[in-house]
């Protein structure tokens, strides 16, 4: 059967077959960088563990944590995949903008070598940056992230943002549409260099013009999704047409405002905190569960793929328990009926590109006090 007709939840299955169960996971280590605007987003940048985990034969679940190493050495971060590996990690998802893939690549090196895991054993996720969606120079970095990553082909590519700017990342590059950027994709997809193809930071309306045009169709939807963004339009979408979505931001991202670029004035809105909302922390105290673990089981029910942000050893551990108890069906309608609305992640630094995904949004918590 030809790549093209499976989906992302396809291939995970032929690459580990159906009985991995969730302690299968990966590990995605954050940005590392060595200048200019890799270097300004060390602090927006993190490392993100996913797991596996099997509802039944027919359902596969993608499960994501996320560790910061934002400030991490080349040697904490090989160490880091090495540890991961030894303890069962699976997936590794990275990015090329988080200058890690080196890093990660010698610890997949070491680990094969070891005989501790097989290429067959990992699926390994990375992402085009938007200097290279030029689709006559993305195959450069492309290579580039191979080479890096010391492996032949990826499992999953994204691109990481619609929207395009020069090499040096100082102007926009207003001549590039998302259809275009997937035509470049598809190239990739063909020539044997990823399994699997996809998007983050994109619209539904971006998304849908992709699929108009597309030969190979999208796997993959990252995007922030959380209580106050449930994103209930763009994942019936994905559902209905066999796209899976992954979630980032799930617990609010605590540590977002923190984050600012050089050249690039980020203005943080008020927001709520997911994990004070009253009906979570109710949930919490009714299962003995922290916060956190009640709007990671929501999204988990919602049948989405997560990635929650920690720093935490003791907290990325709790994380994962969240096997031993299930919402009702009138607690997931309670959370799902929550009125707040609110984007934690705007992008700014996209701001005025003709594909900015989020146009006409109004952050109805940026007065919140």
């Amino acid at each position: 059967m030809d790549n093209g007709e499976h989906s992302l939840m396809s291939v995970l299955h032929m690459t580990f077959g159906r009985g991995w169960m969730w302690n299968c996971v990966c590990l995605a280590i954050g940005c590392r960088s060595c200048g200019g605007f890799r270097q300004a987003l060390e602090t927006f940048l993190t490392t993100v563990v996913e797991a596996s985990y099997i509802l039944d034969e027919e359902a596969f679940v993608l499960f994501a944590f996320i560790l910061s190493l934002a400030a991490s050495k080349p040697d904490e971060v090989r160490n880091a995949v090495c540890w991961a590996i030894e303890v069962g990690y699976r997936l590794i998802d990275t990015a090329h903008i988080y200058g890690n893939e080196e890093a990660i690549g010698e610890a997949l090196a070491q680990s094969f070598k070891a005989g501790k895991i097989k290429r067959d054993d990992i699926f390994i996720t990375t992402k085009l940056w938007c200097t290279h969606n030029r689709p006559e120079v993305m195959e450069e970095q492309m290579k580039e992230s191979l080479e890096k990553l010391g492996l032949n082909y990826v499992d999953l590519y994204l691109i990481h943002t619609p929207t395009t700017f020069d090499r040096e990342m100082k102007n926009f590059d207003e001549t590039v549409t998302v259809e275009n950027i997937w035509k470049g994709m598809e190239v990739l997809y063909n020539k044997g260099f990823t399994r699997a193809i996809g998007v983050s930071n994109f619209n539904l309306e971006q998304v849908k013009r992709i699929q108009k045009i597309a030969k190979i169709p999208i796997h993959n939807v990252q995007n922030e999704c959380h209580i106050y963004l449930p994103q209930n339009e763009i994942i019936e979408y994905c559902k209905a047409n066999n796209i899976t979505f992954t979630s980032y931001a799930s617990l609010g991202s605590r540590g977002r405002t923190s984050a600012q670029l050089p050249n690039h004035k980020l203005n943080w809105a008020l927001t709520p905190d997911p994990m004070e909302e009253g009906c979570v922390k109710k949930l919490a105290a009714k299962y003995n569960k922290t916060s956190a673990q009640i709007l990671l089981r929501h999204l988990l029910q919602r049948g989405i793929a997560i990635i929650p942000k920690s720093v935490n050893r003791d907290r990325i551990r709790e994380n994962f328990d969240i096997f031993d108890f299930r919402l009702t069906d009138d607690e997931m309608k309670e959370m799902g009926a929550i009125k707040t609305r609110a984007r934690l992640f705007y992008q700014e630094f996209m701001f005025g590109h003709p594909e900015y995904p989020f146009t006409g949004e109004v952050n109805p918590a940026s007065d919140v006090s």
